[in-house]
């Protein structure tokens, strides 16, 4: 609670119980564990999904012939239903891999 609430005597400085209190905090920290390796799980679960899904991505090799579309920078969208891409743009020349 912040000074103020236990200065002016607020509904919930008035319905705040030491005992309760501790509880709960003893409560939180046997739950601790628990959520702790619920995160654990989660972000592993998260790896595999990208590993999957970069497995399952094809390397793309651009040819000077081939029609691209570029992403709207924020500022070239008029509104949120306006189009996210900008183009086609016909590939002038391929840098690097």
């Amino acid at each position: 609670m912040i000074p103020a609430e236990i200065q002016d005597n607020s509904p919930r400085f008035q319905s705040f119980f030491v005992e309760e209190s501790n509880e709960g905090g003893k409560v939180n920290l046997d739950l601790l564990d628990e959520v702790c390796d619920h995160a654990c799980i989660n972000s592993k679960a998260k790896r595999r999904v990208e590993l999957k899904h970069k497995t399952k991505m094809k390397p793309w090799q651009f040819k000077v012939v081939n029609l691209v579309m570029r992403k709207a920078h924020p500022y070239q969208l008029e509104n949120k239903l306006s189009p996210k891409w900008i183009g086609p743009f016909r590939v002038v020349e391929v840098l690097g891999n």
